[in-house]
């Protein structure tokens, strides 16, 4: 089935870009589809957590030939027929009693996102579309999703997933943020040193006519030839302009011997 390589991942729903007119409202959720039975079907898992913290599981297989099969929960549908449209496009028709009474389309968009419609019938015989937005996963990781699929109610095992994935991926965010203040911590000290270092080796280069002192302040200034001067006199304890082209900045020398810009 290599026209169905493009819908093969785990897909993440953007809940603030579906449209839903029947069914419960998710607030996240993940729709898996992957090749089984040697690439001869399709293997289809959605797990979604509606806006009431109610957690949903399902799963299913198709094989996308476009024949009409007898479908897993005959409580929920007699039988099933998917095909596969084009590389983009994925259609999977839901019947009970020979009659169709759910079409579930899979899109692939310009933008690389999924999107899912479903348009059927509710039970008051009103017909309902609802439209589902999902991103590709980088890893697979099931945690909710499709409003109107078929064989969606609540289960035990999904509710366990649920809270064993909420509190997993509590605890990961908290590390990763940690690690990335650590890492924007040493990347500030990284450039503190380097900047530190090409004043060092500025004032080292510049003329010296006394022995700094450790924690003492000193004033650098750029001569008018373009070499350095390293001075006790600030910019304004100069009589007239001073003999130098321009003030740099004030220094002042620390205990491991680099210099370390300061602001009066």
């Amino acid at each position: 089935m290599v026209q169905a390589y493009n819908f093969l991942a785990s897909w993440q729903l953007f809940p603030e870009k579906c449209e839903f007119q029947f069914g419960h409202t998710p607030k996240s959720g993940n729709y898996k589809i992957e090749s089984i039975r040697n690439g001869h079907a399709l293997g289809i898992s959605m797990n979604w957590v509606s806006l009431d913290n109610e957690a949903f599981y399902t799963q299913y297989e198709v094989i996308p030939d476009g024949d009409i099969r007898p479908f897993e929960n005959q409580e929920l549908a007699d039988s099933i027929r998917a095909k596969i449209l084009n590389a983009s496009t994925l259609q999977m028709l839901f019947i009970k009693e020979e009659n169709p009474f759910l079409e579930v389309t899979h899109e692939i968009l310009p933008n690389g996102y999924l999107k899912v419609t479903h348009k059927g019938k509710n039970k008051e015989g009103d017909n309902f579309t609802n439209t589902e937005i999902y991103h590709k996963q980088l890893s697979v990781l099931p945690y909710a999703s499709a409003v109107g699929s078929v064989a969606i109610r609540p289960t035990k095992e999904g509710v366990i997933k649920h809270k064993a994935l909420s509190a997993m991926e509590e605890q990961t965010n908290m590390q990763l943020d940690q690690i990335k203040q650590q890492i924007e911590l040493l990347a500030r000290q990284a450039q503190e040193i380097r900047k530190r270092k090409e004043l060092s080796l500025m004032i080292y280069e510049a003329r010296l006519s006394f022995k700094p002192q450790i924690g003492h302040i000193y004033h650098l200034y750029e001569r008018k030839d373009g070499s350095h001067m390293l001075s006790l006199v600030a910019p304004n304890e100069w009589g007239g302009a001073g003999p130098f082209k321009q003030f740099v900045s004030s220094v002042r020398l620390l205990a491991d011997h680099t210099w370390m810009e300061v602001t009066e």
